[in-house]
Order: C-alpha cells, then sequence, then structure tokens
C-alpha cells in the first residue's frame, strides 16, 4: 500500500492512498473554526433532490429569458452549453423556449436537471476544470477568483485532494466556488471525501445545479 508524506501543509500529514480511508486521513487537519460536516449540505428527507433556496419575491423580469428567446438555435446551444454541459439537459432547456420570464427559465432549468441520470450528471462535470487548477474557461477563472491569493500550501493541499477525490469518486469534485475563499473550498473538498459514492454524486449535482442557475442569470451579461 503507498504512502505519501508531506502534503505541503507541514506538520508531517501522513496520507494513505487508500479509497476506502483517504477521506478521513486527508481531513487530520480540519480548518480552524470549521467543525466536521460544516461544509456538508443537507440531503432532503426520502432521497429527494437538494432544492434551491427560491428566490425573493419582486418584479417579474425577463433579462435572461429575453435574451436566450432572442438568441438563433445555434446561438442559444453554446449558451446554453456554458452554463451545463450535459448535452440532454441543453436539448431540453433549447426545446422549452419561449420563457415568460427569468423565474420560468431557472425553474424549467431545474427541473430537466434533475431529471437527469448519472451518466448525463457526469458529463456535466467534466466540462469543469479542478480547483486551484490553471484554465483557459473564463467563467471558471471568475467563480474560482477566491483561490487566487491561496498560499502555495493551500494550493498543494488542494492539488492532492483532487486527487485523491477523484480516485474515490470518479469523477472531479466540484463545488460552486462563488465567492469563497481557497480555504473554504479546501474544507468542504476534505469533509465531502468521507461520503459514499451515491451520496456525494447528489450533492455534486446540487453543486452543479447552482452553477448552472448562476450561469444563467448572468448571460444576459456575458
Amino acid at each position: 500500500m503507498a504512502e505519501w508524506r508531506g502534503c505541503g501543509c507541514g506538520g508531517g500529514l501522513q496520507i494513505r492512498r487508500d479509497a476506502t480511508r483517504c477521506g478521513s486521513e486527508l481531513a487530520t487537519r480540519p480548518l480552524a473554526g470549521k467543525p466536521a460536516g460544516a461544509n456538508r449540505p443537507p440531503l432532503q428527507r426520502g432521497g429527494a433532490e437538494p432544492r434551491l433556496q427560491p428566490r425573493t419575491r419582486g418584479a417579474v423580469t425577463r433579462k435572461a429569458a429575453e435574451y436566450l428567446d432572442g438568441l438563433s438555435e445555434d446561438a442559444a446551444r453554446a449558451v446554453l452549453a456554458r452554463c451545463c454541459s450535459a448535452r440532454r439537459w441543453v436539448e431540453q432547456v433549447l426545446a422549452a423556449r419561449p420563457f415568460a420570464s427569468d423565474a420560468e427559465l431557472l425553474e424549467s432549468a431545474e427541473r430537466f436537471w434533475w431529471a437527469l441520470g448519472r451518466e448525463d450528471w457526469l458529463e456535466a462535470f467534466a466540462g469543469h476544470p479542478r480547483i486551484g487548477a490553471r484554465t483557459t474557461d473564463a467563467a471558471a477563472r471568475r467563480e474560482q477568483a477566491g483561490v487566487d491569493g491561496a498560499t502555495a500550501a493551500t494550493r498543494a493541499a488542494l492539488a492532492l485532494g483532487n486527487r485523491m477525490y477523484e480516485e474515490r469518486f470518479g469523477h472531479v469534485f466540484l463545488i460552486c466556488a462563488t465567492g469563497k475563499s481557497a480555504d473554504e473550498m479546501l474544507g468542504a473538498l476534505r469533509d465531502r471525501l468521507g461520503n459514499d459514492p451515491i451520496t456525494e454524486l447528489r450533492i455534486a449535482a446540487g453543486e452543479q445545479a447552482k452553477i448552472t442557475r448562476l450561469r444563467l442569470e448572468k448571460a444576459a451579461a456575458s
């Protein structure tokens, strides 16, 4: 069984490359003030998908919907693919045009997402770069801006954690990074390494739903 010593975080942390134990090993250095489980989003009872919190009610807006409705089919497909790279999701949203409001667009997009299967979700996950990795994806760079000022030790820990996560779950670690610091993202990664694969798949799907919503809301301004 291979061992890795010294992740660059200091303290001589020892990590065993064992998929069944990697979560607890990496989590031996929790962030200050972060109790275990603090970063894990709650799952709803009965296995239902973790729905996003509704926006505060107010005036009906059509900025994103009007923009998407006004595009040609090919242009709209390209915009949607930048929001979520699951092809079945893209085609379903495209076929649902026109939308009466931004709220209808966002609700439809989320409903279509949760009706997809595992392979569609994995296709969407694969469209994201690793947290902390160099990328030419402008949207991902903006969303991961919290990594820009990270220390070398935090970057090294993220790189190691990304590899361990992928070995355990078979897909990239996905988190809605907007507004989060590198340490917050690292804390979530460490916490989620302890999940079972089914639970983690749904958590990652919930993070993709958040990312998709934010990107749809910003599409008209891009």
